[in-house]
């Protein structure tokens, strides 16, 4: 099957394993997620993956309102340690090769993030997941995204979401939203779109890599991506 994507990295965010709890990692939703990237990895895509921490702790949150901003992003990124984690276990439950490279030093429970063995790892077959965020504090983990698809050279970066794709307006708050097939860094921009935080956007748009939006909540989506199908909104220069 020709594959629109030989390397990806794919965005994941805490939420998406709270499946609807809201808190926690829903043991159901992150083996649907493992066997759906146990497909896409059949098909010999080497995947890449960072996973927030809301699920269990947003630094920007209202739960860290009183707290020092440094202090808060810490907790937030130990929260994506949790979350690669349980992945990992999830994934190798699949029988796939996993590594968890962390941004922040644990060596008892996680490589340390190095640049040539992540993708060292890839070129194995391995899955590598990459916790702990950029390892600084004021960064998203979707500039951590953007960061780490830039070094392991990553042919995209497929962000998803919980809606189909990039729209003008919230969907869930504007039934007529429109949604955007295609849609231009400097656009996402300069209308403030919730894409990815501004940071994150401007990486991608200085190094040229696009990234598919698209809705993770639809089986088979992901494997959809790699293999061309016109689904979810590209965003590209």
């Amino acid at each position: 099957m020709p594959l629109a994507f030989k390397r990806v990295l794919l965005k994941l965010s805490g939420e998406a394993l709270a499946a609807g709890q809201g808190f926690g990692v829903d043991g159901t939703r992150i083996h649907q997620i493992a066997s759906e990237l146990e497909d896409v990895h059949s098909l010999g895509v080497e995947i890449a993956i960072v996973v927030g921490g809301g699920n269990f702790f947003r630094g920007v949150a209202e739960q860290s309102r009183d707290m020092d901003r440094v202090a808060a992003d810490q907790m937030g990124m130990l929260a994506t340690v949790i979350n690669a984690i349980a992945l990992q276990d999830a994934l190798e439950k699949h029988a796939v090769f996993t590594r968890v490279m962390s941004a922040i030093e644990m060596k008892q429970v996680a490589e340390p993030f190095i640049r040539r063995r992540a993708i060292r790892h890839l070129e194995k077959g391995r899955v590598v997941i990459f916790a702990a965020g950029t390892g600084s504090p004021y960064f998203s983990t979707d500039t951590a995204a953007s960061l780490r698809a830039m070094e392991i050279k990553a042919d995209a970066i497929l962000k998803a979401t919980k809606v189909d794709g990039v729209y003008d307006a919230d969907p869930v708050l504007v039934k007529d939203a429109k949604m955007f097939d295609r849609i231009s860094y400097m656009d996402v921009l300069q209308q403030g779109l919730k894409v990815m935080d501004s940071t994150a956007i401007s990486l991608c748009k200085d190094n040229n890599l696009p990234i598919v939006v698209f809705n993770l909540n639809r089986p088979g989506n992901i494997r959809r991506v790699v293999t061309g199908e016109k689904i979810g909104s590209l965003v590209t220069a």
